[in-house]
């Protein structure tokens, strides 16, 4: 799990509070939308690597345990990781 905490400043909050009736709630919903597309285009992505994989018998139909396997395979990378590896590509390494 991760906490995240935000410090705005007083001109930033009214700001927002010109727009939003709760920051809160609004800062909260965008996170969680983030998620759900991050989580689609994860899925998106690796069923058809998984189906094309011999190596893979089965894929979980339930999303987490779908998102679970899809982390521990060796060929997963995250975004971080992809970046180095692009980077190192770049810079001829």
């Amino acid at each position: 799990m991760m906490d995240i905490t935000i410090s705005l400043t007083d001109n930033e909050v009214k700001c927002l509070e010109n727009d939003l009736l709760d920051i809160q709630e609004w800062v909260e919903q965008a996170v969680r939308n983030k998620v759900e597309s991050c989580k689609s285009r994860l899925v998106q992505e690796w069923v058809p690597k998984l189906m094309n994989d011999e190596s893979v018998a089965t894929i979980p139909a339930n999303e987490s345990e779908l998102i679970s396997a899809i982390m521990v395979r060796e060929d997963y990378k995250t975004r971080v990781q992809r970046k180095l590896e692009e980077d190192n590509k770049q810079r001829g390494a």
